[in-house]
């Protein structure tokens, strides 16, 4: 598997011009398939809110569930470079409070850096993470737990004014101290732009093929989740349709008696059955 890696093997990845691979999980056995597939990036995402437990939104992500995803993967990935995602009013109440979250990703989940969501208006958290010697990636475009304030799920710098906007917020990010940024539905050209602006990596979600990674949400790659598909996400798989088939399988096996079978169950020798039948015609 090779040793983990670290921001100065990324950074160098990027440098010889080689995109980055980045993965959004959650859970320890997708981990380490993910993690031996060479993948480079895991985030662990508050999209598990919606993925995984089933909400509409981001937001019913609270910092204690997300650590113990945080914690599952992070036990999974031997190689790959894991990332807390820090979930809704985990760092806009204070400073203090936003480092002392990010810090409890680092010293009870075990990643390896933290993502938050935000440009200009999060800077002084970010710096103050930073300063406090733990890795920080930026997450501007479409920021899911701001939302309802930026008009819903939809692409963002469609207009000259909310590129410009962005490119500042990209800039500022970076002079806070950030060591890439994910950029979240942001028209192609516009992401090119700001990944040609930027020393720091940009990773896409849905932002066009020039940033200097790429990034999908495991559960949209593996054909897991079903409730809508995302233009920008590309299916490799349709697991979803081969556990349907495995458990209707299972359904059908029960009621006709194929399963379980001689092979499936386990046997106890003629004396000790003798005896333990013996005793129990007594009862």
């Amino acid at each position: 598997m090779g040793r983990k890696l670290t921001i100065p093997d990324l950074l160098a990845k990027v440098e010889k011009g080689e995109p980055l691979s980045m993965i959004t999980c959650y859970d320890y056995p997708s981990a380490r398939i993910i993690d031996q597939a060479g993948v480079d990036i895991v985030l662990v995402g508050d999209s598990v809110a919606m993925t995984v437990l089933g909400y509409p939104t981001t937001l019913p992500a609270t910092m204690d569930m997300m650590l113990i995803f945080a914690s599952a993967v992070s036990r999974a990935c031997e190689r790959a470079f894991v990332i807390g995602d820090m979930p809704y009013m985990s760092y806009q109440v204070s400073i203090s409070e936003a480092i002392r979250n990010a810090g409890r990703f680092m010293a009870e989940a075990g990643v390896d850096a933290i993502k938050l969501e935000g440009g200009r208006n999060v800077i002084e958290a970010v710096r103050g993470i930073v300063k406090a010697g733990i890795p920080v990636m930026g997450h501007l475009g479409l920021t899911p737990q701001s939302a309802s304030a930026i008009g819903g799920y939809k692409v963002q710098g469609r207009t000259a004014q909310t590129a410009i906007n962005l490119l500042e917020d990209a800039l500022a990010l970076e002079e806070a101290g950030v060591f890439a940024i994910l950029l979240e539905l942001v028209p192609a050209r516009v992401a090119a732009v700001i990944t040609e602006k930027l020393h720091v990596p940009t990773i896409s979600i849905g932002s066009g093929a020039q940033c200097s990674g790429h990034c999908q949400i495991f559960h949209d790659a593996i054909g897991m989740f079903e409730a809508f598909t995302p233009r920008h996400a590309k299916r490799y798989a349709e697991v979803g349709a081969i556990l349907r088939e495995a458990m209707a399988r299972f359904v059908a096996e029960i009621k006709d008696g194929t399963y379980p079978g001689p092979k499936h169950s386990f046997k106890i020798t003629r004396e000790e059955f003798r005896q333990f039948r013996a005793y129990a015609e007594k009862r």
